[in-house]
């Protein structure tokens, strides 16, 4: 069967499910099993016809949409707030996994410049952090102190003011996605750039062991989760710029929607940052080494696994389950 063919014989029902899944269509549960069973049919016949269509990345997208959606109606009652973290945004993480990716290239990009910057001009990390920032931090590291700057002011003061700074900084990510993208990236930038900077500058002192054991402690958290809002971002961006079957108002509704729920998964992660940075970071130094090591590695261990490893399998149990409540 020619595509186009294939396309006018089933346009009307994809059109219909898509206005079942923007819910101006209600459906029962055994009429989305069946929707899904014909979908996943059309999804088959597309990728063994036309592998490399447009016509099979929509009708995948479509699929994985309606699935959502039959999950959401078929599962047991639980949390709201557990359900949100522990399936939903977990499932839209895996959905837009690939933004996950081009944000974190991104990041590596231009927090390579930044060293690169600073290892190449020396008046750079003065720019870009600020003189009198740099003279202080350069005092600190003759006193064997390079992460003396953390240990002013009261705990709570420092802490509060480090939160609400952090959030700041990851709306501006996320709200930025709405010029098509290029706010995120401009505002990826200039933290990488700042963090590449800072880096290098200990490094240069011979302070960078000193200086990981201590920013590290908060930093894992704190930079993991500017690469997720940056993804989100970008998932704005490309909501508008690339509406594919929705009209561009709509795919703006559903992008913004979804983005926006995979960027409040941050706020916990951005609050334990500031946490650690007010109450642990200003005592680095005097810690037992492996004492920083379980922090900084198990940290690393529990943002890595929740964006990169759990989406995967609560993909796999999530789509096992709609086949079996079909079957």
């Amino acid at each position: 069967m020619r595509e186009v063919y294939f396309i006018k014989q089933n346009k009307e029902k994809w059109l219909g499910i898509e206005q079942v899944i923007d819910g101006k269509i209600k459906k029962n549960p055994d009429d989305l099993s069946s929707l899904y069973i014909n979908l996943i049919n059309d999804l088959s016949f597309a990728q063994t016809y036309y592998p490399k269509s447009n016509t099979t990345v929509y009708l995948n997208h479509l699929s994985s949409q309606i699935f959502q959606k039959i999950y959401k109606t078929k599962r047991v009652e639980e949390n709201r707030l557990v359900y949100f973290f522990k399936t939903e945004v977990p499932l839209l993480v895996y959905q837009y996994r690939r933004y996950l990716l081009y944000a974190f290239l991104f990041f590596v990009l231009f927090t390579s410049i930044g060293v690169l910057s600073a290892m190449y001009d020396k008046d750079f990390v003065n720019i870009i952090l600020g003189e009198s920032y740099v003279n202080e931090t350069i005092e600190n590291i003759k006193k064997n102190n390079a992460v003396g700057v953390y240990q002013s002011g009261t705990t709570w003061g420092t802490t509060i003011g480090i939160i609400f700074n952090n959030i700041q900084v990851g709306a501006k990510l996320y709200i930025y996605g709405i010029a098509g993208g290029v706010g995120t990236l401009f505002a990826l930038l200039s933290n990488s750039v700042m963090l590449g900077s800072f880096q290098y500058f200990f490094y240069d002192y011979g302070a960078l062991k000193q200086s990981a054991r201590g920013i590290w402690l908060h930093g894992v958290f704190e930079i993991f989760a500017m690469v997720v809002e940056a993804m989100c971002g970008l998932i704005l961006g490309a909501s508008i710029l690339f509406p594919r079957t929705f009209s561009r108002f709509n795919s703006f509704k559903k992008g913004f929607k979804d983005s926006f729920k995979i960027f409040l998964s941050t706020v916990p992660f951005t609050i334990c940052a500031g946490i650690i940075e007010g109450y642990v970071t200003r005592h680095a130094l005097k810690m037992p080494v492996i004492l920083n090591l379980i922090i900084i590695l198990g940290s690393l261990a529990i943002i890595g696994f929740y964006y990169f490893v759990y989406p995967s399998i609560v993909n796999k149990k999530t789509n096992k389950n709609i086949h079996d409540t079909i079957l």
